[in-house]
């Protein structure tokens, strides 16, 4: 397996796995796409942003022209087999340009000739994720929660469930020129997961859910921030529509319960949960 990032340090545990070759890239420079998928069977591309053009690539440029970028490096090297991750309700007539993007590079991977497989997940959660750790960092920080878009729904699903479908799929002919939503067992509010993540890390803290005007206004202060990544007006429009899907989780798998993973990692994050890393550390 050939990784692809723009910094080695932050590969640093895969650069340890015997059968993973990291490689500095630039992924939009043509040259250095070609020379990552040299001898590949197959490509999967995961990039993504979740905010416009701040301090990295827009929404355009990560989404819709790399994927056209992607599928020409594929033809010239000769690769059919191509894994494409988008989201949840993506589509060209989204409310967001987050989605309407994402709908757009779908239908570049559809219409260019392949074996090609799309993912839509809905929000993945994990370990290190910006989602549920986000929430414990403010809760944390602030004795109240002043929440935008609280009824939002989200069915999150699981880092390792979302890897089992795409490496499942790799082989699958039925797979081949088909799309897969990727959702977790149970769909929540945006104020339900926030007051779980409070539970659960110890932190609980009232949460007062806003109005929709207020729920704007939140969201376009948070985007004037530059060095904040919490909020922006496009994340309120995508919150518009209920980030759900009825259908079943592909290939079989079971996917796992957040409840059931989360505390492992959220749980760090109590005194008590602190204590027992230090103890760790020192070996006691």
């Amino acid at each position: 397996m050939r990784v692809a990032t723009r910094n080695r340090e932050r590969a640093k545990r895969l650069i340890l796995l015997p059968t993973v070759e990291v490689v500095v890239a630039d992924i939009h420079d043509h040259a250095d796409l070609a020379r990552v998928m040299h001898g590949c069977d197959a490509v999967i591309n995961l990039v993504g942003v979740l905010h416009n053009g701040r301090g990295h690539a827009s929404f355009r440029e990560a989404h819709v022209e790399l994927s056209r970028k992607v599928v020409a490096a594929c033809r010239e090297a000769g690769i059919r087999r191509l894994l494409h991750m988008s989201a949840l309700n993506a589509a060209t007539a989204a409310p967001s340009e987050y989605l309407k993007t994402k709908g757009e590079a779908e239908a570049i991977v559809r219409n260019a000739g392949m074996d090609a497989t799309i993912f839509r997940p809905s929000v993945v959660f994990g370990p290190e994720d910006s989602f549920l750790n986000l929430f414990a960092q403010l809760l944390k920080v602030f004795p109240l929660v002043m929440l935008g878009s609280a009824n939002a729904r989200f069915q999150p699903v699981y880092a390792g469930d979302v890897a089992a479908a795409f490496v499942t799929s790799l082989e699958r002919l039925d797979a081949y020129a088909a799309s897969y939503d990727l959702c977790g067992p149970r769909a929540y509010t945006l104020r339900e997961l926030v007051e779980y993540t409070g539970r659960v890390t110890g932190h609980e803290r009232p949460v007062i859910a806003l109005g929709d005007r207020l729920s704007y206004m939140q969201a376009f202060a948070m985007e004037l921030i530059p060095f904040l990544k919490l909020l922006t007006r496009d994340n309120y429009w995508s919150m518009k529509i209920d980030n759900v899907s009825a259908n079943e989780f592909p290939f079989g798998i079971k996917p796992a319960a957040l409840e059931a993973l989360a505390p492992a990692w959220l749980v760090q994050r109590t005194p008590r949960g602190r204590y027992m890393r230090l103890r760790d550390r020192a070996n006691r």
